[in-house]
């Protein structure tokens, strides 16, 4: 039994690209539990019981760095997460009134990082990461693209457009390490 001074609050964060996930907590024996098996175990206050996350929904989160707080009173977990987060089915726990962008966004970051990484000779996206030229050619081209349809008031071909110009602008914002939340930052200093 963990008394409520015992626990310690956890951030959980994703580390593919740095999303908050959810809130949970742990004493020192999910901590133990943590480290041992490399998947993150919390204290769940509720059910007055360690858990381990995604032991029956198999969305569980691969431990990739513990950090505690200047004071040692709280953790930052960053985590490979599978699957969603929260209970409800939701991504994150902090999703609650969500963007329609926010998924998509978050399942592109993790292809980019995938292709990336496998650095496949396949990958359109590789190919753009590794050819600044090809990429801002594709840039130039998708908004002149957009223009054009916007020109025609042709509905359809300025979605199909703009989703070709979103698609290659994103690749730029990660390859150059600009995430999304730099942008909304950015988007909402200018409601003001």
């Amino acid at each position: 039994m963990s008394s409520e001074k015992e626990l310690k609050p956890v951030v959980v964060q994703d580390a593919r690209n740095n999303n908050v996930l959810m809130l949970a907590f742990m004493n020192d024996e999910a901590l133990q539990l943590t480290k041992k098996t490399g998947y993150m175990h919390y204290w769940s206050r509720s059910r007055n019981a360690i858990w381990k996350k995604g032991e029956t929904s198999g969305n569980v989160q691969k431990c990739v760095e513990l950090r505690t707080d200047c004071d040692n009173d709280a953790i930052l977990a960053r985590v490979e997460q599978t699957g969603n987060a929260c209970h409800t089915g939701a991504y994150s726990c902090f999703s609650k009134t969500p963007l329609p962008v926010d998924d998509i966004v978050s399942k592109l970051w993790r292809v980019f990082e995938d292709r990336k990484a496998g650095q496949s000779e396949s990958s359109y996206t590789v190919k753009l990461m590794k050819s600044r030229n090809l990429l801002l050619k594709k840039l130039a081209e998708e908004s002149s693209e957009v223009i054009i349809a916007a020109k025609d008031k042709d509905r359809k071909q300025i979605i199909y457009e703009t989703g070709d110009l979103l698609y290659h602008l994103m690749v730029l914002l990660y390859d150059e390490g600009i995430s999304m939340d730099e942008i909304y930052r950015e988007l909402e200093g200018r409601r003001k």
